[in-house]
């Protein structure tokens, strides 16, 4: 039976969720929300609003195992996306397909696009996307444990020509971070996890880049430093005017700050909408919020995965 792609609730009828639901593969376009969204995200037509397009994305590992299976997502100028799955769903990958990591994973795109600022840019090596402004602070934060704090801040400014924007970049990360420049003589390796982390969103955004790409900044993290990682990386995008794409699997720090939020699962975009709409929706308060419907927390493990996919694609 051919897959579908359909919205629960009709857009244009009065009451709508604004959230859509989809399950088709890439040959299918997704159904777009549009009620009441021209404040979070315009209408697709309007290509100068949008600043990275995927389109029925399709990429495998080893030219064997199906990754992605065709997920279109679009991030606006100045404003956080939220991408949310659990392990699997395919949220690293497309991340990881984004920056042009391809050749060191075996990972290879083989359908759809991806266009940043209206450029098709999935044929790019990764120095040359990230010359085009876009960033990534990885997954575990990958810094140089050797190497002081002042040295990795150093590392993220290789695409700069200009010395003085390197300058101007690191006051702005000591002001967001002041501890690293208490400790900028420090290995990087004796830093805690929480300013590891600090010193990994530092690295990034010393390049002033346009879009910043967050995979899993939360992980391994005390509650306390999550939350002031969450509200520094609000403060960034309002300050900085810096897009931001965040993979996360803790869906409610994810939704305290994004505007717009895709639930992937098994490589395919199953929900989409505005943060508050998802906050909203029944089945992410009890998937992924933990709540029932009356607010009472609910432990994940009690719903089967099978129910949850029978509410999403049927």
């Amino acid at each position: 039976m051919g897959a579908r792609s359909f919205s629960r609730s009709s857009p244009s009828a009065p009451g709508g969720s604004g959230i859509v639901h989809t399950g088709g593969p890439a040959d299918f376009t997704r159904a777009l929300a549009v009620a009441d969204l021209s404040q979070t995200r315009p209408r697709v037509g309007v290509r100068e609003t949008l600043m990275l397009k995927i389109t029925n994305l399709e990429t495998t590992y080893n030219d064997i195992i199906l990754a992605l299976k065709g997920i279109s997502v679009e991030v606006q100028p100045k404003r956080i996306v939220a991408v949310l799955g659990s392990n699997g769903a395919g949220k690293t990958t497309t991340i990881n397909t984004i920056s042009g990591i391809r050749k060191t994973l075996d990972l290879a795109v083989h359908d759809g696009s991806i266009e940043f600022e209206g450029e098709i840019i999935q044929d790019r090596e990764p120095h040359e996307i990230v010359a085009r402004g876009i960033v990534q602070v990885p997954e575990g934060r990958r810094i140089f444990a050797e190497l002081t704090v002042a040295e990795n801040i150093l590392i993220g400014s290789y695409a700069m020509e200009e010395r003085k924007r390197f300058l101007k970049g690191r006051e702005r990360v000591f002001h967001y971070f002041p501890i690293l420049k208490e400790r900028s003589r420090q290995p990087a390796g004796y830093l805690s996890g929480g300013e590891q982390q600090m010193l990994a969103i530092s690295r990034a955004l010393v390049a002033s880049p346009k879009l910043m790409m967050m995979d899993e900044p939360s992980l391994g993290l005390a509650p306390i430093l999550v939350t002031e990682i969450f509200k520094i990386t609000g403060r960034i995008n309002q300050e900085e005017d810096v897009a931001i794409l965040l993979v996360e699997q803790n869906a409610n720090m994810a939704l305290s700050i994004a505007h717009y939020g895709y639930i992937l699962e098994n490589g395919r975009v199953v929900m989409e909408g505005p943060r508050e709409r998802l906050r909203e929706d029944r089945d992410i308060r009890e998937f992924y919020l933990g709540l029932t419907e009356v607010g009472a927390k609910r432990s994940y493990k009690e719903v089967k995965h099978y129910k949850r996919r029978k509410r999403w694609l049927s």
